[in-house]
């Protein structure tokens, strides 16, 4: 299934049926009198968030959207049927925007949170609504509301406990593939992640959900590369993993590179907890190995973790470290199985 963030969709309420124009004509009744129902009303478009997707595809198909209009009211005081809602089912994490892109309408962040983007539109009233003493046979009746009628923009964004964050080639698909059931697509040329991937992780007994992004280079603010369009993905995540590739031969200007593109991405993204780690020391020799560190540590200004995701070293120390830095109410805890008496 292809991966899709992005979808504009044209939705349209229901309208309103008509108000009925209508008398009684019974026989043997000498009074008859105005009998028009009222229309019924249309139907509205709404937003849920479901489990069981994780991308937008749906919407490339099929983008325009229409509830059912109210019918209109009949004689003998009968109301119109009312118009069926429409429900765009939509995975979790999807904000819905306004035409401009700008204006965030609602953020369906947990399963079954519903938002009504367009109501149907209200029956008319028929000409029984209008009779009184001093007009007993009125011949008006209302129109129905007519439909609200908008374009909506829908903009996933994962949920994922930790986002990986590195130039391309730096070795977070690997380091996702070694740490979870996850397969994303590895090789040796840069941006061979195009879509982001989502793994998950346990240690400890304790499991969360990693998320791994195509690799930002400089100037990815201004589009260039794939851009910063998959740093929405991370805007969730409770801490950043940072990677860098301890075979770089310019450590700290690939470490300021990321922290750049971070900051002018904008909004809270920089100010997340991140954990820094130098990748690919199996590679490295010892003495080159204390090198990288220092360097790095001094650019970045904290700890850095060594690791390597091909050997597995220091795997277990990086992911105890991201368990530590993440909320409590995130963690998802492995049941434990209830010990069995023996029996023969």
């Amino acid at each position: 299934m292809k991966f899709l963030d992005l979808a504009r969709v044209h939705i349209r309420s229901g309208a309103g049926g008509n108000g009925c124009i209508s008398f009684r004509r019974e026989k043997y009744i000498e009074y008859g009198g105005p009998d028009g129902g009222d229309g019924g009303r249309g139907g509205s478009v709404w937003a849920e968030a479901v489990e069981g997707l994780n991308t937008l595809i749906d919407f490339r198909y099929q983008q325009h959207f229409f509830a059912q209009n109210g019918r209109p009211g009949m004689g003998r005081q009968r109301t119109g049927r009312d118009g069926e809602d429409i429900v765009l089912r939509v995975p979790v994490g999807t904000e819905i925007l306004d035409e401009d892109r700008e204006t965030v309408i609602a953020d369906l962040a947990e399963v079954g949170q519903r938002v009504e983007l367009a109501r149907g539109g209200n029956g008319g009233w028929g000409n029984l609504h209008f009779k009184s003493s001093t007009n007993q046979a009125p011949r008006r009746a209302n129109p129905g509301q007519p439909g609200v009628e908008r374009t909506l923009w829908l903009r996933l964004k994962l949920i994922a406990d930790v986002g990986l964050l590195g130039l391309p080639n730096a070795g977070k698909s690997t380091f996702l593939a070694a740490t979870s059931n996850a397969r994303p697509r590895i090789a040796d040329y840069p941006f061979t992640t195009l879509h982001p991937n989502l793994g998950v992780v346990g240690v400890d007994g304790v499991e969360f959900v990693v998320a791994d992004i195509p690799g930002l280079i400089a100037g990815a603010h201004e589009g260039h590369g794939l851009g910063d369009r998959f740093l929405g993905h991370v805007e969730r995540c409770a801490v950043l993993l940072h990677l860098v590739d301890g075979t770089s031969g310019d450590i700290a200007g690939d470490w300021r590179t990321i922290i750049d593109e971070l900051q002018a991405y904008g909004g809270k993204l920089a100010e997340k907890p991140r954990v820094t780690a130098l990748n690919k020391i199996d590679a490295l020799d010892p003495a080159r190995r204390a090198e990288a560190l220092a360097e790095l540590e001094q650019v970045s200004g904290g700890p850095v973790l060594p690791v390597s995701a091909v050997s597995g070293e220091g795997l277990t120390e990086v992911l105890r470290v991201l368990r530590g830095r993440i909320d409590a109410d995130r963690l998802r805890r492995k049941p434990v199985a209830e010990a069995r008496p023996w029996r023969p």
